[in-house]
Formats: structure tokens, sequence, C-alpha cells
């Protein structure tokens, strides 16, 4: 078990443990040490945006953890499926590089000092490359590459089209604190010439570059299974690559980049988390924290489906095959053309009661046929549109199915919980489908699919809702943060009740932000990497 000694550890490659490894590494003087599970996240499929449809399913596996939810009884007891990303990168290598940072009463409402609006801007903005230049919102100069799509297909315009005949704003930039409206997403995709067109993955743009550091070890294929202590000072991290248990021992601080499954999961295993759950799988309690992998929040996603005699889109069949290898050539000389898109083209955020101050569902309009995620296959041409409730009022929790490191996790979203949000899915069941029924998609649409249809009660709609829906790939707050005592970690991310530990993940966020996850994932990180290098200056 004897390993190397390291100022800092890192426990997963995904989003935020990339940029915390690059940061962090920018100073020679500084060594630091990276543990991922699964691979380099550099390979084609990653690096082809389309290729998220071949890593999305559970089988085979590939770059993915491809978890499922204890069974829901909001869901007719139907267990979820929850993809997370399972190589450098973590999800920000198979998910659909929508580039969304919420609004801006989303991080007032966190009520965390530090942490508002104004205090996390300039940190997304200092990881951010847009192509679209700097302004008072956007920044040209950081690692994160990110460009207005390459080639949106008419249909996604369509979308926009019928959004605005629906009496919705038209939205040209989602990212400047108010996303009230419908228009395009903006994705992390490179934009040099050099690799137009590919997936912009946290370790494409923070890790991959400078992974030959020599104060940089960066460990693939390896499980962290716990953490190593000396008192109450966390001191290291146990791990298992190629069947041997390793330990990197940290001078400084442990840092568990996990994701909202991984981090309270590696605490529980370490004696971190709510003492019965601990004894109960004969742990030993190294410190009650009784919210450790509480206060999970999801995003419940349903979607409505038409067959379409369009072409232009993702299909299944002998000529939509013969286009795509058209489209390969395409995107291989350009960068452009249809395997260069993220799927979800179309956004929406709209409000199911025009009084609300924010957008309360999200879309997003997708272009082929999504059945249980991309796991059922249908032959043809199609069109869906996705809508989530954004801040849900349902709370779940992460507990450990046994003490074995290498088990699955017990996963329980709380899906419809709280009958607030079947009212809100339900209302945004059908204001999507009052959209897709204007005159602009009219040419698109052939037939409705999976039943649904102009006739539904609210009764119907929660059949349909309760029997098809599931996540929308955005798990978060089970080491939540705070300035009260009961908090998992303080306002600086550090564990309370233990030295030299800090969670850096989405597992952080006290409440669930009204959009996509990943960029405030990366932005989460970049701050944590400034609390480090700021605290260890003035040592």
């Amino acid at each position: 078990m004897d390993g190397e000694t390291f100022d800092y550890v890192i426990a997963g490659g995904g989003s935020a443990g990339s940029v915390l490894a690059a940061r962090l590494s920018e100073d020679p003087r500084i060594t630091v040490c990276l543990i991922e599970a699964g691979g380099r996240g550099d390979g084609l499929l990653v690096r082809l945006p389309a290729g998220t449809v071949a890593m999305l399913p559970s089988r085979p596996r590939i770059n993915n953890w491809a978890y499922q939810t204890v069974p829901q009884p909001g869901l007719n007891g139907r267990r979820g499926y929850q993809p997370r990303g399972r190589c450098l990168g973590g999800s920000s290598s198979i998910n659909a590089m929508l580039y969304v940072r919420g609004q801006q009463q989303d991080y007032d409402d966190w009520q965390v000092p530090g942490w508002g609006w104004q205090d996390v801007l300039p940190w997304f903005m200092r990881s951010e490359n847009n192509a679209r230049g700097a302004d008072a919102f956007h920044g040209d100069a950081g690692p994160l590459q990110v460009t207005d799509q390459q080639s949106p297909r008419p249909v996604s315009r369509a979308f926009v089209q019928a959004g605005q005949q629906a009496g919705h704003p038209l939205r040209k930039d989602f990212n400047t604190g108010d996303n009230h409206g419908v228009g395009l997403y903006q994705v992390t995709q490179f934009h040099d010439e050099a690799r137009r067109g590919e997936r912009c993955s946290a370790a494409a743009a923070y890790l991959h570059p400078v992974m030959a550091r020599a104060n940089l070890k960066v460990i693939t294929g390896a499980q962290a299974t716990g953490l190593t202590f000396a008192g109450r000072r966390a001191t290291g991290l146990t791990y298992r690559q190629g069947g041997q248990d390793r330990r990197a021992s940290a001078r400084r601080e442990v840092i568990l980049s996990a994701g909202a499954f991984g981090s309270p999961q590696l605490l529980m295993l370490s004696g971190i988390g709510p003492a019965h759950h601990l004894q109960h799988m004969g742990i030993t309690v190294r410190h009650d924290s009784p919210q450790v992998g509480a206060n999970l929040q999801d995003h419940l996603d349903f979607i409505l489906s038409w067959r379409s005699r369009d072409r232009d889109n993702f299909g299944l069949g002998l000529r939509a095959g013969l286009g795509l290898l058209k489209h390969a050539r395409m995107w291989r000389r350009t960068g452009q053309g249809m395997l260069a898109t993220p799927f979800a083209e179309g956004a929406g955020f709209l409000k199911t009661d025009p009084a609300l101050d924010r957008p309360d569902v999200q879309l997003h309009f997708v272009i082929g046929i999504v059945d249980d995620h991309a796991r059922k296959l249908h032959l043809g041409h199609g069109l869906c549109c996705h809508v989530c409730t954004l801040r849900p009022h349902s709370r779940g929790q992460v507990r450990l199915a046994t003490p074995d490191a290498f088990a699955v996790p017990a996963i329980d979203p709380g899906f419809l919980s709280d009958p607030r949000d079947l009212a809100t899915t339900i209302a945004g069941a059908k204001l999507t489908r009052h959209l897709m029924m204007q005159p602009a998609m009219a040419p698109y649409l052939h037939t409705e699919m999976f039943g649904t249809h102009a006739g539904l009660t609210d009764a119907d709609w929660e059949r349909h809702i309760r029997t098809r829906a599931d996540t929308i790939y955005h798990p978060v707050g089970t080491c939540r943060m705070g300035d009260d005592p009961a908090s998992v970690v303080d306002p600086q991310l550090r564990v309370r009740g233990i030295d030299g530990l800090r969670v850096v993940d989405a597992s952080v966020m006290p409440r669930l932000i009204s959009g996509n996850t990943n960029a405030p994932t990366i932005m989460i990180a970049e701050r944590a990497a400034q609390f480090l290098l700021s605290e260890r200056a003035c040592a």
C-alpha cells in the first residue's frame, strides 16, 4: 500500500477534477496527483460530438458508469437510469455539450457567502474562451472553448420560430443571468482551426494539454476506494489499479471530485456520514455528518416525440446510414455537418405562469427520436422535445448499498415525491406541445408518438409522465455547502469536522440551478482552485 506523496491528491478526473489538477499544477512548486477510474477520454467517440449516442446507453458501457436508481414510487416503481461519465473529463466527455449557467437568482438563492451571482460570474468568465468574444458576461481567454453550433438543422431554427409564434421571447444568449425565451444553445466545442467542431470536454480544455507537467501525475484505470487519516486529518486516498491496492498520500489536502454519487459514497465508506447508516453498514463512524448523501436533487425530464418526413435529422435505416457517411466526411474536413450536433439544438426556458419571476421549465429540442435514453431504437426519422421542471421541490438521497467500494451506491432521487413537481411537469408538457403545434413546425411533424394528443386531461398527462419520465442528467446537492453547521462543507468547500479534506464538484450545490450543470461545475472548480492557492500562499 505504500505509495508516493503529493501536495494535493484528487479523487475523480471529471469536469471538476480536470480543472483542479490543471490549475493547481500551474505552479511548478506544487505536486498534484489525479486518480480516475476510467480512461483518458480522448478517443474518437469523445471527440466526435455525435458520439454521445454510442456512449449514453448502458450496453455496451463506454466511458459511462451507467448507474440505475432504486425503484421510484413516483414513476410507477420503475428504476431510473443515471449515466455518468467514467473517463477524464467525466460527464463533459459524454454529454450534449450544452453551455448553460442558470439564472442569476439561482446563485443568490443559495444564500452562501461568496457564492451569489456577482461572486461567481467572474469565475465563469475566467474559464471561458467564447467564440463570440469578451464582453460583460463572457471571457475569451479561458481554456474552455464555447461556440455557437457549427451546423444547426433548419428544423431547429423552425423550433425557435415556433417558440416566438407561441408568444415566447427570442433569447440570443442564455448565459447573462436571464434565460427567459427560446433560441439555440451554445456548446462546448473547439472553434480553433486545428480542432474545429470537436467536443471540448473539461479534460480536453484543461487537462490533456498539460499532462506532461513534471509536477502532475494522472493515474487512470484506478478507482478510489477510501480515505486515509491521521487522527481527524485526511492524509491520502486508497485506490485499486490493475487488481493492486495502492495509496497516494497528501501533504496538504485530499479533494473529492467524484460527483454527486461518488463523493458521498467515498465519504461514507471512510466513516464520514449519517452515523446510524454507517453503523448499519458495519463502518466505524469517524464523523457523524447526517447530510452526507442527503439533499439529492435532479431534473426529471418528459419527452414528446413525433415521426417526421424530414430527413435532415438523425434516423435509423439504410438511407439514414448512407447520409451519415456523407456527414462523417464533412465533419473530418470542416468540423461541420450533422455529426457536429449536440442533438439538443433548440433551447427554451419558459414560464408555466406569466406571473413567475423566472422560467420554471426548460426545453431541449432534439433532432431525433429519444426513447429510454436512446436505449430503444425506432426505424425512420423523427424529432422530440424534452421538458423538465427546473427547480424541483422533491428531494432524494444517496446511501451505501453495501460497504464494498466497488458496489453501486443506492441512488434515490425521490422523483415526484413532492406533488408540486408533478403539477409543474404537467403544465410544462402542455406548454411544450402548444409550442410544437405552431405553424413553423407543421412542415416537419407527421405522426405524434407514444399516445400524446390534443385531448389529454391532466390525469392522462400524469399517467404519461409517471410511465415515461426520467432524469436529464443533472444530479446535485449530496454534499451541500453552506455557512450553517449542518452543511457537509463550508463556503470554502472544506469538509466540516475533518481537516485536510474538501469536496469540489456538483454535489456541493445547495440547490439545483435552472439549467444544465456542467458549466456551473467547472465554475465551482475554478473557485476552489483559487481557494487552495490563496490558502497555500498565506500559510
